[in-house]
């Protein structure tokens, strides 16, 4: 269970639910948000038993509206933390090669907007808005959202949502490619733990080193994403899971095989 102030740490099997847990404050990410944030995922990414990471919210209103900006007046945000975590928690970390999930459950705005980004899937209820609001307070992003809302979106799209501050809706948010899944209002975590629970099913080191590969080889030449690549495959093609499915694979001891009549 849980031993934060700011979130919930739910182990569920094999997937890891975190929520932010400050529903009175729309989810916004303040220091000691921060701080457990940084401490949840450190906990994540250690665990050998955590296969499929979860990020949601609180309540049905927001999935985070951002930093604390009433923290932010006060000279509480730890602006000149540490440069390897993030302002809102550990958002500049790219070295969790495990499958991550936001089940955004409302408002992603702003710092809010960046998490939903640094996860490698989104689901998101059917009334979930986002938006780089914080362009109206003259405050940057500074959690990877002029980074990593590029490389989802593509320059054009994203720029367009980073220098307006345009708000925009669940539907659009998939169109544009923002999110993988809208469902109906209250229903994402559950389809996030849907999700989670079959990734989590499959064997495990083939999917964590092509998803090191694909997101190690973003923004580089072809070139040193297939090296990249290759020194991935040559890790998990030696590993036990590998001499079982390819056992499985030849005597035909498949799940989505029916059985023989």
């Amino acid at each position: 269970m849980s031993k934060y102030q700011h979130l919930i740490y739910e182990n569920r099997g094999p997937v890891t639910v975190i929520t932010i847990n400050r529903p009175e404050r729309m989810n916004a990410i303040g220091p000691q948000t921060h701080r457990e944030l940084v401490d949840a995922w450190r906990r994540f990414r250690s665990d050998d038993d955590a296969f499929v990471g979860i990020l949601t919210g609180a309540g049905e209103d927001a999935f985070s509206a951002g930093g604390d900006l009433k923290a932010a007046l006060a000279g509480e945000l730890e602006i000149g933390g540490s440069p390897d975590d993030g302002v809102l928690g550990p958002s500049r970390w790219t070295d969790i090669y495990k499958p991550t999930i936001a089940a955004v459950n409302g408002v992603a705005y702003a710092g809010g907007l960046e998490w939903a980004c640094w996860t490698d899937l989104a689901i998101a209820d059917e009334h979930a808005t986002f938006g780089v609001t914080c362009r109206r307070w003259n405050i940057g992003l500074a959690d990877g959202g002029t980074q990593r809302l590029t490389r989802i979106l593509g320059y054009r799209r994203a720029i367009e949502l980073i220098i307006t501050g345009r708000v925009i809706d669940a539907a659009e948010a998939q169109r544009i490619g923002l999110v993988n899944e809208v469902v109906p209002r209250g229903t994402c975590l559950q389809r996030a733990l849907e999700l989670a629970d079959s990734i989590a099913a499959l064997p495990q080191p083939a999917l964590r080193t092509d998803l090191e590969a694909a997101r190690s080889g973003q923004g580089r030449p072809l070139e040193d994403g297939l090296r990249i690549e290759a020194q991935c495959f040559g890790r998990s093609i030696y590993a036990s899971e590998t001499a079982e499915g390819l056992r499985r694979f030849n005597e035909r001891d498949h799940p989505d095989l029916a059985p023989a009549r």
